[in-house]
């Protein structure tokens, strides 16, 4: 039985919701985050910050820079953020290879020492933090006591915070402005615009094997509109849009597919977008005239 993705010729579907490096698309905003990251490791900075909105790919492009780390580095992925500050540890430890037993004061004091070898070994450790924002206050007062580690020459750790808009607010709260004041690069992630979103759509399509076009430009244009260039959204609706036209046999997805597909995901809002009202209010003023002229 053929497959849906299959029906357009692909090998695998291309929209899935898990962080899959393999579709990354490296869009201006997710680039610069990219190359941001990676030059403020290099140069040994203590907290970096990746904010941007529920479904902007924050979580893809953690995984990205974990797998473009160089040999030398030692990563920790903390993918659960909402710990008390031993667990915080714990976790972090767990990642590191060293025993997760004892009190936070034991956990930090090993940890230090673990960072130390590495020093002396020309290796250093990083650790990433997903949805940071979810913190809470006295797990970010732990993770800024493990950045306070340092010796003369560097700082024994680095962390790289990746969160929602919500995480610089809380940031800026009082209880928690020494560790502003440590963040040295911040990146932000932007939704992607009309022309990012095509050639997100085409990007996706390729890597999974096709090698035509399986959208209309009118449906790439609403899909656009629909998701307000959300990525997380532009796949859900692409895939249900895609699973819409095999379903009618159709050879590719056309805005009527697409215009369906987000009518049937809970995260768009129901009320048509003003710009598209205003163009099927044009063009059923179109149809009316030419209707006079022919009548």
């Amino acid at each position: 039985m053929t497959t849906w993705w299959g029906h357009f010729g692909l090998r695998e579907p291309p929209f899935g919701l898990t962080p899959d490096t393999s579709f990354f698309f490296p869009a201006l905003p997710h680039q610069e985050a990219q190359e941001t990251l990676l030059y403020a490791l290099n140069a040994g900075e203590g907290i970096l910050v990746v904010e941007g909105e529920v479904g902007t790919g924050k979580t893809l492009l953690l995984r990205r820079v974990l797998n473009m780390l160089p040999q030398r580095w030692q990563a920790a992925f903390v993918p659960n953020p909402g710990l008390d500050p031993r667990g915080l540890y714990a976790a972090i430890a767990n990642e590191f290879g060293v025993p997760a037993d004892g009190t936070s004061e034991d956990l930090l004091h090993r940890l230090e020492r673990h960072f130390i070898a590495l020093a002396q070994q020309d290796r250093q450790p990083v650790v990433l933090i997903d949805e940071a924002q979810a913190l809470p206050a006295d797990t970010l007062e732990a993770v800024r006591l493990l950045t306070n580690l340092e010796t003369e020459k560097r700082k024994l750790l680095q962390v790289v915070l990746f969160g929602q808009p919500e995480l610089m607010a809380r940031l800026r709260e009082k209880g928690t402005r020494q560790i502003l004041t440590r963040i040295s690069f911040h990146a932000a992630l932007r939704p992607f615009d009309r022309r990012e979103v095509a050639a997100y759509v085409q990007h996706r399509l390729e890597v999974a094997g096709c090698e035509g076009a399986s959208f209309s430009g009118w449906a790439e244009r609403a899909l656009w509109r629909v998701s307000r260039g959300l990525p997380r959204l532009v796949n859900i609706i692409a895939a249900k849009a895609m699973m819409l036209a095999y379903g009618q046999g159709a050879p590719q997805v056309t805005r009527g597919h697409v215009m369906a597909a987000a009518r049937d995901t809970l995260a768009v809002p129901k009320r048509m977008p003003l710009a598209w009202g205003l163009v099927l209010l044009g063009l059923s003023a179109v149809a009316a005239a030419s209707w006079r002229l022919l009548a």
